[in-house]
């Protein structure tokens, strides 16, 4: 297998950023993990029993990530509610249960919320996560959703791009000036406050957005998609690193739905359930940190095991293979008093 390594580094302004750097570094995999913190293999949503102790869990065991889904109906055509509860509310919530993992959208549904209150709720979650938050957009992928928000599904990419821009200049800098096409003006004499803990909040793009790939790679700070098959990620990741096109690099990482087998030699299945023992799943993700992988989100909802058990396994044998970069997370303001 042929390695790709990167010849570059994360952005200056990201470097020290402890959420970002301890999930993305180059020519490295971590590991985290798509909420709920659960199995639930028959039924559309968990019970999240011990979901606060769980998420200590993984805090303590190392791994790099919790990533909060945005599904804010229940759709029997999809069959899954992710966590339930929204996800920024949770992640203010995660911030007063764990101290170095990062929590991260995966993601918000932009083109459903006001852009100006998105930044408004990722920079105070940052502040009271010192630092630890990843902002992750999307633009949704069940129709039937926008109708109830009066919102039309046919320009949801045009909004993401109006959107993540108003994001992006409300929280970046002071008393903004900044004209939109679907949303308000800013014209210089409001400020937003908190802004993030670092210079910018990090922002990745889930799935593509609707948009094209030299966009997202110019547009964002990394990308996590969904693959299935194993053997397209080479060519994948070429596509990614050619669309991205500067000297700064930009990850990309990907989330799946997996089932842990007790047996640790059980060997690779690969679909839309990746099925493996331990062994067959660390020699798997060498193969995909040599090619260019940087962070794989495990979702437990197909799991024949207990999450406790799953983690415990993953944490004293894969974790030890790929470990989460580690910066100390300064207690910001927020913190401090509370």
């Amino acid at each position: 297998m042929t390695s790709m390594p990167c010849p570059y580094g994360l952005a200056p302004e990201l470097r020290q950023h402890p959420g970002f750097a301890r999930v993305f570094q180059p020519g490295h995999l971590t590991f985290g993990f798509i909420a709920p913190l659960e199995s639930y293999p028959d039924s559309p949503g968990p019970t999240l029993q011990d979901h606060a102790q769980l998420a200590q869990k993984v805090d303590e065991a190392g791994f790099s990530a919790i990533w909060l889904r945005d599904v804010p109906f229940y759709d029997p055509n999809f069959g899954d509610v992710g966590q339930i509860l929204d996800p920024l509310v949770y992640a203010g919530f995660l911030a007063a249960v764990t101290t170095q993992i990062a929590i991260g959208t995966a993601g918000i549904v932009l083109p459903l919320r006001d852009p100006l209150i998105v930044a408004k709720q990722a920079a105070s979650i940052d502040q009271l996560l010192g630092g630890r938050f990843i902002l992750g957009l999307a633009t949704g992928d069940r129709p039937v959703e926008y109708p109830a928000f009066g919102l039309d599904f046919s320009n949801r990419a045009e909004r993401f791009r109006d959107a993540l821009a108003v994001i992006r200049a409300a929280s970046e800098t002071h008393w903004a000036v900044h004209r939109t096409q679907f949303y308000g003006l800013l014209n210089g004499e409001i400020d937003l406050v908190p802004k993030p803990v670092g210079p910018r909040m990090p922002t990745i793009i889930v799935g593509q957005a609707g948009q094209s790939l030299e966009w997202v790679g110019k547009n964002s700070d990394g990308i996590l998609s969904y693959i299935s098959n194993p053997v397209l990620i080479p060519q994948i990741i070429e596509r990614w690193r050619a669309a991205c096109g500067d000297n700064v690099y930009k990850p990309y990482g990907y989330g799946t739905l997996f089932d842990l087998d007790r047996d640790p030699n059980h060997p690779l299945q690969a679909g839309r359930v990746l099925r493996a023992g331990r062994n067959a799943l660390i020699e798997h993700w060498k193969r995909q940190q040599d090619q260019g992988v940087g962070h794989v989100a495990l979702h437990f909802k197909p799991q024949r095991r207990h999450a406790s058990e799953v983690i415990d396994e993953l944490g004293e044998y894969l974790l030890p293979h790929f470990p989460s970069a580690y910066l100390p997370v300064e207690p910001t303001p927020a913190q401090a008093h509370s």
